[in-house]
């Protein structure tokens, strides 16, 4: 790669976007580093970001930020997983993933020093459902639409990704589609998920899942800079573990509910503090998801950690969550039970209808 005069990167604020920006400033082939983002990073990031310039605004300004910076690679991390209620909701993260994507985009097209973009994606595009292959591969079409909005973002994101790369064929363009990130340092819903004594699961189903290391993550990112690596890649640790195993590895509890009751799981959750679950992740859970990675290991030289070598790392940073206070697992039980009873109350009225 030629020495950048600027590489901008958004979502610096969150974890992924902070580490990301101080890698590549302690690069010597990478030359000035700016963070972008709408919120101000937070001070447990200060060391990372400290040779980082910060810059704090939108994607709508970004025109201008990246005309004036002369910025030749743009690195767009900022796309969230789940929508998070207190920054408002499904339609901010919309608003950010999608909307977001968009402005950025167009201010890329118009920046005529502009040589590289990467962006963040997710193993999410492929959707789950029972029509899925048992491997999905880059060029791996999703068999319908997914129901989750995150998922949805996503296929909208790659779509303007695709248009740009028609518009401007002089820029190296790199699409990194990630498995549900794990690991020591990992703080996802995903990991809240398994980080409970109890794990809520979908009644009858053992779905196959895979994860990449969030340090590995961070290194095909660093790679896909420093490096000319156009195209689309699955990143995603080699192997698989079942729903089952994960749990059993990690030495707790499942709690099946059944799949049109999941309500009932969401009342686990709630009862947990750890949030409620999106059709994002309720459809993995219920068919699962694998990757085919080959294509990454043979143009970046880089194979990221096993599934099973990342979840257990995971596991050494919470190996002490086995045990809740007695009036959080009454409350616990107590949402697994109403879960049930309103199913079954909900198919007893379906066949008094049908008598």
């Amino acid at each position: 790669m030629v020495r950048s005069p600027t590489v901008v990167v958004t979502g610096t604020s969150r974890f992924i976007g902070a580490r990301v920006a101080g890698r590549l400033a302690a690069d010597p082939r990478v030359g000035r580093v700016v963070g972008l983002d709408t919120a101000t990073p937070a001070p447990d990031f200060a060391d990372l970001l400290r040779d980082v310039d910060q810059v704090r605004a939108d994607a709508g300004a970004a025109s201008g930020i990246i005309a004036d910076l002369d910025a030749s690679a743009v690195v767009h991390l900022a796309v969230v997983s789940g929508p998070d209620q207190q920054y408002g909701g499904r339609a901010a993260m919309k608003e950010q993933n999608v909307i977001g994507t968009m402005q950025l985009l167009a201010a890329c097209q118009r920046a005529s020093g502009l040589r590289k973009l990467v962006v963040r994606s997710s193993t999410a595009a492929y959707g789950a459902s029972f029509r899925d292959p048992a491997v999905f591969t880059e060029d791996t079409e999703p068999r319908e639409v997914p129901r989750g909005g995150f998922a949805r973002d996503i296929l909208d994101i790659e779509a303007y990704v695709r248009g740009f790369r028609r518009r401007r064929p002089d820029v190296t363009a790199t699409v990194l589609r990630f498995a549900p990130f794990i690991g020591s340092t990992a703080e996802t819903s995903l990991t809240r998920y398994f980080a409970q004594p109890l794990v809520p699961t979908v009644f009858g189903r053992d779905p196959r899942l895979q994860f990449v290391h969030v340090d590995d993550a961070l290194e095909v990112l660093h790679r896909a800079v420093v490096e000319d690596r156009p195209g689309t890649f699955n990143v995603a640790g080699p192997g698989v573990l079942t729903l089952s195993q994960a749990i059993r590895r990690a030495g707790r509890v499942a709690v099946p509910v059944l799949e049109p009751g999941l309500s009932g799981a969401a009342g686990v959750t709630r009862a947990f503090g750890v949030g409620r679950y999106g059709f994002d992740q309720i459809d993995l859970f219920v068919h699962g998801r694998v990757v085919d990675t080959s294509r990454l290991i043979r143009e970046f030289g880089f194979e990221p950690r096993s599934t099973q070598a990342a979840f257990d790392d995971f596991l050494r940073a919470h190996s002490d969550g086995a045990l809740l206070a007695s009036d959080r697992l009454a409350a616990a039980e107590q949402a697994i039970l109403d879960g049930i009873r309103r199913v079954r109350a909900g198919h007893a009225g379906d066949q008094r209808e049908l008598a």
